[in-house]
């Protein structure tokens, strides 16, 4: 019985430290292998920027607004180019209804011939009236002078004769006035009449004129090239507000759309007001998209706000705003992209730079990981400078790998 128990107690301990010793192995295993696969990075020797980084978006300095036309009533849309269409200048991008433009145009035209057929009219009755009026008037002038002929004969006639001729010359010389008097009022109402029905031709003109420049401002024009976006309606009220579509009613001077010139874009930044004073007008930038974050877009800072401004964004924050413009204009470019704006505030030549992840602090200073033969040795390093994603720094030999992760975490 003695023999039994000893023998169960034996092979019990004996599995006991096999099972330990593979778990102290499998640890040491797990170790090695997380020491060997922890994420590194190389520390590379270069030209390092020091920059300051804030965050913004695309916009156009240059924005042309398309209004509707003034004085047009009845602009229903009948036609939009596509919104977000890149359009050429004086290329059309929207149409108005002429239908009722083009009826007022045949009516207004209707009476302008009309006006011109009257006035035409009065100037030939005018005409006719004068010749008739010179015909009388020369008849009444030959009787003045036949009647002066019968008075002259006064000496060789009877003295009742002559009082006879001197009545005659006097009632020719009356009706001579007369006659004068018909034909300067028939001037003076035929001009009138004449001035009357001009002035109502020029009114029906003007009218066909002013129907012909509405039918002409039927289809607006792109004032510039670039980037057709078109504004909300707000005619149905603010909380209803839409963009333009084909079959809204537009009001005379409405703004339409506005057409931002492409190549005028700039990142506009929200600039925090501990950077404000590392910052000034001419600085070196770079421009990164979000929506193209593989390409960097050269830039230059050109204008800095003097004061903060307020943000719309809840809480309220108010930042100063710097304006960066884009060295060349890539097509894919939008405005309203959001990005990223890094200002090169200076340059450290021959710089070794690592990741800012690569940087920890052991003892209250500085270090990094080598990794040296499967293993990573702590070594201080001196930060020269330090940036969003990356950091200068001095002690670390050039071209050695470190690590993005602290050692002794990961194996914990």
């Amino acid at each position: 019985m003695k023999r039994r128990w000893v023998s169960r107690i034996v092979v019990t301990t004996v599995a006991l430290v096999a099972i330990g010793a593979a778990g102290v192995g499998a640890w040491r295993l797990r170790k090695a292998q997380a020491a060997e696969s922890l994420p590194t990075a190389p520390a590379r020797k270069g030209e390092f920027l020091v920059i300051v980084r804030c965050r913004g978006e695309l916009k156009a300095r240059r924005t042309v607004q398309v209004t509707a036309p003034v004085n047009v009533p009845e602009l229903r849309i009948v036609w939009l180019a596509p919104t977000g269409t890149m359009v050429k200048e004086q290329e059309p991008i929207l149409r108005f209804d002429p239908s009722s433009a083009k009826q007022q145009l045949r009516e207004k035209e209707a009476a302008l011939k009309q006006a011109d057929a009257t006035l035409d009219q009065a100037v030939s009755q005018a005409r006719l009236a004068a010749e008739q009026d010179k015909i009388e008037l020369a008849d009444a002038r030959f009787r003045v002078e036949r009647a002066k002929l019968e008075v002259s004969k006064a000496e060789i006639v009877s003295a009742l004769q002559a009082e006879e001729s001197k009545v005659e010359l006097g009632v020719a010389e009356t009706k001579l006035r007369a006659e004068h008097a018909k034909a300067e009022l028939n001037a003076v109402s035929n001009e009138a009449k004449i001035a009357s029905l001009r002035r109502a031709r020029d009114k029906a003109k003007d009218e066909v004129e002013l129907t012909e420049y509405r039918l002409s401002r039927m289809e607006i024009e792109a004032p510039i090239a670039g980037l057709v976006n078109y504004l909300p309606n707000y005619s149905q009220g603010w909380m209803n507000a839409k963009p333009f579509k084909v079959g809204d009613q537009a009001w005379p001077g409405a703004a339409v759309a506005d057409i931002p010139d492409l190549n005028t874009l700039e990142m506009e930044g929200k600039i925090e007001e501990i950077d404000r004073g590392r910052l000034g007008v001419g600085q070196d930038a770079r421009v990164r998209i979000d929506a193209l974050p593989e390409v960097t877009f050269p830039a230059k800072l050109d204008q800095l706000s003097p004061m903060t401004v307020m943000g719309w964004e809840w809480p309220p924050t108010r930042t100063f705003r710097g304006f960066a413009k884009l060295e060349k204009i890539d097509p894919r470019l939008r405005p309203g992209m959001n990005g990223a704006i890094d200002v090169i505030v200076s340059r450290i030549p021959n710089a070794l730079s690592v990741p800012v992840k690569a940087l920890f602090t052991r003892g209250g200073k500085p270090v990094a990981y080598v990794a040296e033969a499967g293993k990573y040795r702590a070594v201080e390093v001196e930060v020269l400078a330090r940036n969003p994603d990356e950091a200068a720094v001095k002690g670390l030999p050039e071209g050695s790998q470190v690590a993005l992760v602290e050692p002794e975490k990961s194996a914990r």
